[in-house]
């Protein structure tokens, strides 16, 4: 690939000439390899500005023609599919082994998000049901909430905009767009396929920047959504900050995963080495925290280990390597730090946990206590914690003693043992003999506690991004 540009797009210009520019760099290799363009003050005013002025414009097109434009979007995305992938492994270090998934599950997303523009259906509710209503009808249907500002992260920059991309659009909504700096190229290239696919130019605006203009952005009073994926503490400041209005968070985990004493060895272990260490454990569903059955820990254990010492770890585009590197090296020194604490807490390193620049060999710990922060915070990190216990309360109660409560998983050969953990669970959602690391699309996502607000999905993210408006005929028809 040529040199990588990431430009802002507002008012439907390229922004590229006076600006901040910060280089873009190759997190595997160290090497500059673009240069992105920094949205100034004035540029996210205008921003604002534009979108406000465009809710009545976009609002006005027919659901039809929303959804043949991203229809159009998804058939462009996957004629481009390994451009994508290609350069979200450059830009980020994920392997294509798991980018090629990525924009797979975009196209499926834009697809899904084009359906739902058709969906958007309202009811007709009787008023004789109130003394004071004989004779009278309500009408209800969805009308967009106005401007949506997307704010997305970097561990799966293409997908994660699709969902908040997708959905709003879908709505009737105009879209600021605020990706993260780490990953600004790929979504700089995505406008440009949304372009191409027939977004019209006052529906998407593009900053291109980091906490400052997130921070602009958020307290403006003309966003009227909020749609933020990221970490809790970004979550929990723009909950604060944002004023009286939508707010849809989905934030960090620590992905806890019970193995019980009847579950298949070999399946469980095979799916948490792969769910656990996929995109480095930069997912908020990585499997984190693994609760093992004393009766199978030392078996589950070797399998485990076996299992994680054979992922290839490289360059993130070989189709070979299964691992590539972290987002940056400040990233990989941090995990290595908590890998390091929680050895000094008594934890025993099982494999992996060196750091190469940016790059961490897989790591597995075994038993380290609950205070560590490998275990009571998210890591976000190629580092999986191996936990013993005794009885199922005990793990469904550790696995609850957490800030979060976004995925689940369980292992288990016996219905009542995996419906009975599945209720008591504390999480958004619970996969039965699969990790916390699964998700489809078109599901329901999203956590409690300090894992966020609202769903994902582009059937439950179009609820949000609309509003419900009633018609009242006080003599019905």
């Amino acid at each position: 690939m040529s040199s990588l540009r990431a430009l802002s797009y507002i008012n439907g210009e390229w922004m590229d000439t006076d600006r901040v520019k910060t280089d873009i760099i190759n997190p595997y290799s160290g090497e500059r390899i673009g240069t992105s363009y920094l949205a100034s003050s004035e540029d996210i005013e205008q921003s604002l500005s534009i979108a406000q002025h465009a809710k009545k414009q976009i609002a006005g097109i027919s659901a039809i023609e929303r959804s043949k434009i991203l229809t159009k979007a998804a058939t462009l995305l996957e004629e481009q599919k390994d451009h994508f992938a290609k350069l979200i492994s450059l830009e980020l270090g994920k392997p294509l082994k798991n980018t090629r998934d990525e924009v797979s599950r975009s196209i499926e997303t834009l697809a899904q998000s084009a359906e739902e523009a058709n969906r958007l259906v309202g009811e007709t509710i009787p008023g004789n049901v109130s003394s004071r209503g004989q004779g009278a009808m309500a009408m209800t249907f969805k009308v967009p909430v106005g401007v949506v500002l997307a704010i997305t992260p970097f561990n799966a920059p293409l997908n994660l905009i699709c969902h908040k991309v997708g959905p709003a659009f879908a709505g009737g909504n105009v879209i600021i767009l605020k990706p993260a700096p780490q990953t600004s190229a790929v979504a700089s290239a995505f406008v440009k396929l949304l372009l191409e696919a027939g977004f019209p130019e006052a529906s998407l605006q593009l900053v291109i920047g980091g906490v400052d203009a997130g921070k602009q952005l958020v307290t403006d009073e003309r966003t009227n959504l909020i749609s933020f994926t990221g970490g809790a503490a970004g979550g929990e400041h723009i909950t604060t900050s944002a004023g009286l209005k939508k707010v849809l968070l989905e934030l960090g985990g620590n992905g806890a995963t019970i193995v019980h004493h009847d579950a298949d060895i070999e399946q469980a272990a095979s799916l948490c080495a792969k769910t656990g260490f996929s995109n480095s454990g930069q997912s908020c569903i990585s499997v984190q925290r693994i609760y093992v059955h004393q009766e199978i820990m030392p078996s589950f254990t070797e399998v485990l280990k076996q299992k994680v010492e054979q992922l290839v770890v490289g360059d993130p585009l070989s189709s070979e390597s299964d691992i590539g590197c972290m987002v940056d090296v400040q990233a990989a020194q941090r995990v290595e730090t908590w890998i390091q604490e929680a050895e000094s807490m008594g934890a025993q390193l099982l494999c992996g946990g060196k750091r190469n620049g940016a790059s961490i060999t897989p790591a597995i710990l075994l038993n380290p206590p609950k205070q560590a922060k490998v275990v009571c915070e998210e890591v976000f990190g190629p580092v999986v914690s191996i936990l013993s216990y005794a009885e199922l309360e005990e793990a469904i109660k550790e696995a609850n003693d957490s800030r979060y409560g976004l995925q689940a998983g369980i292992f288990t050969n016996q219905l009542d043992v995996a419906l009975h953990a599945a209720k008591e669970l504390e999480t958004g959602g619970v996969v039965i003999n699969g990790t916390s690391n699964f998700r489809l699309d078109h599901w329901p996502y999203g956590g409690i506690k300090r894992s966020g607000l609202g769903r994902e999905g582009p059937r439950f993210a179009i609820e949000e991004m609309t509003e419900t408006k009633m018609i009242v005929l006080p003599k019905g028809l």
